[in-house]
């Protein structure tokens, strides 16, 4: 492997060795496995952009697919510590249905009687609700696993089959719509983006963070005297992140509003519209933002607090985490309610974006987010895994799925697909694992 070939010199910084790929990935530390989905996913975007005569590596396809992505990303961030602690969750489909028909009813039903129609509080309140019961579900599942002693396996198939069962007699199968105005902006659309000019700043101060943390790390590694990554390498990943962060804004900022409704805004606030037709950007979705959030936020709870080092320390060895001093039920609990909150909001992004809460919300996406987890390099054995390649895996996911819509497969089809490709990375991951031995 390319980082066996990097050695330390008297000066603390990495001497390298090998040929020029084994030296460029070891000078700049990169994940190989991460390195090859992303190589994956565009030959996916590639082979698909010549299949659908053109349609997919577009500004309104790439948009659509970026919302898209987003829900099954943020579950797949919880998905990826509870893998790494030998557990399973398979009903996180059935909680996102049951969590968007409460908070439906929350906010179409309850609310308004209480605060009045269109109060701005509506939202916040649903929200926090729809999180807050999610994690109480995930508490209470915790807790059967961890204190019960009753497998993953079996309680969350039997939590599917029961929150799926509930999300139907919350209302007796009657759709709740039209969500809340506001509630709905989580969903993206025209309104639900920041536009060009906010769009621009966020990419900034991305690239900023990018080039501070990389600055931090280099700081970090001189203080406690560990190896340094030769300048160039810095430089070639601070240009890489700034690179992807631009790019995703431009082609975000290339999909214009539909002509109707810039018509619509522009006749609202007296804009001429000129011959050609009045351009406004999306820009970056709200629900893009909120999965970006989520995944930064579980990035540093995952690497950077005691609580991360427990979930991976269990994951490697419950028995020596036990004999460690590691509250090993409590850390299930806590990863459980975790994931019940992710929930949550993932299913405000579902049911806002669709503007209504069905009983059949979420059907099937355990699949998706198990497969996005171990797609990403999430072992099925324990131990391993990251948010970053989960949330990459989600993506590959709602690409092949974009891509086989595009190309007009049927649903059957489909999930044929989505198997093969789940027990492919499934091999993948064993073939690696028994090469790393």
């Amino acid at each position: 492997m390319a980082e066996q070939n990097a050695m330390t010199n008297s000066a603390n910084s990495l001497t390298i060795e090998g040929n020029p790929v084994q030296r460029f990935l070891a000078a700049t530390e990169v994940d190989t496995r991460l390195l090859g989905m992303v190589g994956a996913l565009l030959l996916i975007w590639i082979g698909f952009h010549f299949m659908s005569g053109g349609l997919f590596i577009t500004p309104r396809n790439l948009w659509n697919l970026s919302v898209q992505t987003s829900s099954v990303a943020i579950m797949a961030t919880g998905m990826v510590l509870v893998i790494v602690t030998r557990n399973i969750d398979l009903s996180v489909g059935s909680i996102l249905g049951v969590l968007a028909m409460l908070m439906g009813v929350m906010q179409v039903e309850f609310l308004p009687r209480m605060l009045g129609l269109g109060h701005p509080a509506i939202w916040i309140l649903t929200t926090a609700f729809g999180i807050a019961v999610g994690a109480l579900i995930g508490g209470v599942q915790g807790t059967i696993i961890a204190y019960l002693r009753v497998p993953a396996f079996v309680v969350t198939l039997g939590g599917m089959l029961v929150w799926r069962g509930a999300a139907w007699w919350v209302t007796s199968g009657r759709t709740v719509a039209p969500l809340d105005t506001t509630f709905q902006l989580m969903g993206g659309g025209p309104a639900g983006s920041i536009g060009s000019t906010m769009s621009w700043i966020v990419a900034g101060v991305a690239c900023l963070g990018i080039v501070a943390y990389l600055v931090y790390a280099r700081r970090q590694r001189r203080r406690f005297n560990f190896p340094l990554r030769p300048v160039w390498a810095e430089v070639v990943l601070g240009l890489a992140g700034c690179g992807i962060a631009l790019g995703a804004v431009a082609v975000f900022n290339a999909y214009p509003w539909p002509v109707r409704i810039a018509a619509s805004y522009a006749a609202a606030n007296d804009i001429a519209v000129p011959e050609g037709g009045l351009f406004i950007s999306h820009g970056i979705a709200l629900p893009v933002l909120i999965a970006i959030a989520v995944g930064v936020i579980m990035t540093f709870l995952a690497t950077r607090t005691r609580f991360g080092r427990y979930v991976f320390a269990l994951g490697g060895n419950p028995e020596a985490a036990e004999l460690a001093g590691i509250n090993t039920r409590w850390v299930t609990v806590k990863i459980f309610m975790l994931m019940g909150a992710l929930c949550g909001i993932a299913a405000s992004i579902s049911s806002a974006r669709l503007n209504a809460a069905t009983n059949s919300m979420g059907t099937l996406d355990e699949l998706y987010v198990i497969a996005a987890a171990v797609i990403g390099g999430t072992s099925l054995s324990g131990g391993v895994g990251t948010i970053v390649g989960a949330m990459i895996g989600a993506l590959v996911m709602q690409s092949l799925q974009s891509g086989m819509v595009l190309m007009g497969l049927d649903s059957p089809l489909q999930s044929i697909v989505v198997g093969l490709v789940l027990v492919l990375a499934v091999w993948l991951d064993t073939l690696y694992r028994n090469r790393a031995k």
